[in-house]
């Protein structure tokens, strides 16, 4: 069986603060690091730390070549990341005193993926093959489709959400994986909809997917016809979220690899993500599968 991560690769540069910035308002930044970043190979690399086979697809500029490097150096096969005249995706973020974060995106090369380089990196998976993607890149309703029509089974994080995603074929999907915010826009309900309402509804409206919604510190919940699991989070001290909700996905999708129950499943994803929070960076903090999996 083959994992493919198919998604954005960007280059975080990365401005710790004491608050996230008002307008019109300059404040220093007490430290700057330039690190990998993008939801796809964001979560291509928690697969790989997390033990898993798995290959990215995706576009960079030639300013992009350091996330091949530190992809590979995880793992995770490169073979289908091309490069593009275009600049790689570029993220500016902000992390405040404690620890949450404000992200400014440039889509780049992200917004360059066409139909014929889906067509060229699908030809080499089938049918039981995975497909993780998220809503960062160019061409996602031609990806899920075609994924599906070969017949893998398609992960879909819907993030950043936008009204676009109303027009992928998303019965198509075997497993959405939304945060709280994501859910409630997906199911069109108010921000403030309790948790189990809220995948309730996901689950009425996509009775064909498995539904995760991670939430915080609310936890993280599954859904999928009468069946119901929650797991609570790992409380520790919060350093950097970012690449919180991609370290849930790769190992939440290690763990059911591993033949796991649900419950089990999203505890551990729910640890994965905790060793992630209390360390300060995204690919490079992620936890590695013999700190999860004990």
């Amino acid at each position: 069986m083959g994992i493919l991560s198919f998604g954005s690769m960007n280059i975080d540069l990365v401005f710790s603060v004491s608050h996230v910035v008002r307008a019109g308002e300059t404040i220093p930044s007490h430290a700057f690091r330039r690190s990998a970043g993008g939801k796809g190979a964001n979560q291509a690399a928690a697969l790989a730390k997390a033990g898993l086979e798995v290959f990215h697809a995706g576009r960079i500029g030639c300013d992009g070549h350091f996330l091949v490097s530190l992809l590979q150096e995880y793992g995770v096969h490169t073979d289908f990341i091309l490069e593009d005249d275009q600049a790689t995706g570029q993220a500016i973020i902000q992390i405040d005193a404690e620890g949450q974060n404000s992200i400014v995106l440039y889509q780049g090369a992200n917004r360059r993926i066409s139909s014929e380089d889906i067509e060229q990196t699908l030809a080499h998976f089938s049918s039981g093959d995975v497909l993780v993607a998220q809503n960062e890149i160019s061409g996602m309703d031609y990806l899920l489709k075609r994924a599906k029509e070969k017949g893998m089974v398609v992960w879909f994080n819907v993030a950043p959400f936008d009204s676009s995603v109303f027009q992928l074929p998303l019965q198509d999907v075997d497993m959405i994986i939304v945060n709280e915010t994501e859910g409630a826009q997906l199911a069109r309900l108010p921000l403030d909809t309790p948790f189990p309402v809220l995948v309730d509804a996901l689950v009425a409206s996509f009775p064909n997917s498995e539904i995760v919604l991670t939430a915080g510190k609310g936890g993280a919940y599954y859904g999928f016809g009468d069946e119901r699991e929650k797991s609570d989070i790992v409380k520790v001290p919060v350093v950097d979220t970012t690449g919180a909700g991609d370290t849930f996905i790769g190992y939440l999708l290690a763990a059911r690899l591993r033949g796991y129950p649900v419950a089990k499943c999203l505890a551990l994803a729910c640890k994965a993500s905790a060793l992630k929070v209390s360390r300060s960076g995204a690919c490079e903090a992620m936890p590695f599968a013999n700190e999860v999996f004990q």
